[in-house]
């Protein structure tokens, strides 16, 4: 029996998510809002930690180098901001904080990496996200048609009234 908090929890929790662990090189697609625009930003790098992998609040740490600084980001898995997460490729590691690789650059900091099957591991069926993609994509689609229904009917009242100006014109 689940207890409420449980119950709660799993409630926020993403159907599906990518199986991330230390030493992946992901792509994640985040959804960033500016005033009133969204736009989705993507942020490639290492990832350097794995925390709470069962829970709604697990979370990845990814690296990079930008213009030769270190930048790190934290990601929560099962956030709604995080639209999408790409293993681009995955390295053998044996630990599961790769702190050390803070201090290495250029050479150094090279992992060996794993075969993998990409389309498996990238491959999720979130079926809760594609139906609102879906929804979403009617909606659009809706207000597309509304608009250019509105859009038809301007111009044909525009037209009536140029041929009512015109035969005005024919008149006098």
């Amino acid at each position: 029996m689940e207890s409420i908090v449980q119950k709660i929890s799993n409630q926020y929790k993403k159907s599906a998510v990518v199986d991330v662990r230390s030493g992946d090189t992901v792509k994640v697609h985040q959804k960033i809002r500016e005033g009133n625009k969204e736009r989705v930003q993507v942020f490639q790098g290492l990832v350097i930690r794995t925390d709470n992998k069962g829970s709604h609040t697990s979370r990845i740490t990814v690296r990079r180098i930008a213009s030769g600084v270190g930048v790190e980001k934290s990601f929560l898995l099962h956030s709604p901001l995080v639209l999408k997460i790409e293993v681009t490729k995955r390295s053998k590691v044996r630990r599961k904080y790769l702190t050390y690789m803070r201090a290495r650059t250029g050479k150094a900091a090279r992992l060996q990496g794993l075969d993998f099957d990409r389309m498996a591991v990238n491959s999720i069926h979130d079926t809760k996200a594609e139906e609102e993609e879906v929804k979403l994509a009617e909606e659009t689609a809706k207000a597309a048609e509304a608009e250019a229904a509105k859009k038809a009917a301007e111009e044909a009242e525009l037209e009536a009234k140029a041929a009512e100006v015109a035969a005005r014109h024919e008149q006098a």
